[in-house]
């Protein structure tokens, strides 16, 4: 048994209350009775991440430009949502339509990661789909621009360690992913 402690928060204030970016700061009481007056802590959005293959054998991955990094970066497809408002496997479908013109008649979640959790508030969840079909054309937003990229899985790993896939969320839905399907569990499967 752990004798960790939670850390109590005794008040919050948001000091950045915008669309984009949301900045909360924390007065917290440590296990130790210290007292931080300000831990700031970034609200951000879960985001919905999938590892998309096609009936080929082909990983489909998107390539843009990515501000903060201020690089083009290989990636597989993702996007933000807000759970209260739409589910994880529902913004990952849409997600992946959006950005490739692929669309996925089923995926199969494989895991719930936290992106940063001593700073950010926000979950990645991963999902696995196969034989993903070429639908119709992407549906971008103002601020992207994105070359589809079909990646056969035997390469894949060759892509991360050469560094050309250098995105955390991405690396890990890819090894969980293939993890996941090489091991024959499917939706229904488990035992």
């Amino acid at each position: 048994m752990t004798n960790l402690q939670k850390w109590q928060i005794l008040r919050s204030k948001m000091v950045l209350d915008h669309q984009w970016c949301k900045v909360r700061q924390d007065v917290i009481k440590l296990p130790n009775d210290r007292i931080i007056d300000d831990y700031f802590v970034n609200i951000k959005p879960d985001i919905a991440l999938i590892l998309p293959m096609t009936s080929d054998g082909d990983i489909v991955c998107v390539r843009q430009y990515r501000h903060a990094g201020g690089d083009l970066f290989l990636e597989l497809p993702a996007g933000r949502f807000d759970p209260a408002e739409e589910s994880a496997e529902a913004a990952v479908k849409r997600e992946l339509q959006e950005e490739t013109g692929y669309i996925a008649q089923q995926v199969t979640k494989i895991a719930t990661l936290y992106d940063n959790p001593s700073k950010d508030t926000n979950k990645i969840h991963l999902f696995v789909a196969e034989n993903v079909i070429k639908f119709g054309e992407q549906k971008l937003d103002i601020t992207e621009e994105i070359e589809v990229v079909l990646i056969p899985q035997k390469l894949i790993k060759d892509k991360i360690i050469q560094g050309e896939i250098c995105v955390t969320g991405s690396i890990a839905a890819i090894y969980l992913g293939l993890n996941f399907l090489e091991l024959g569990v499917r939706s229904g499967e488990n035992t």
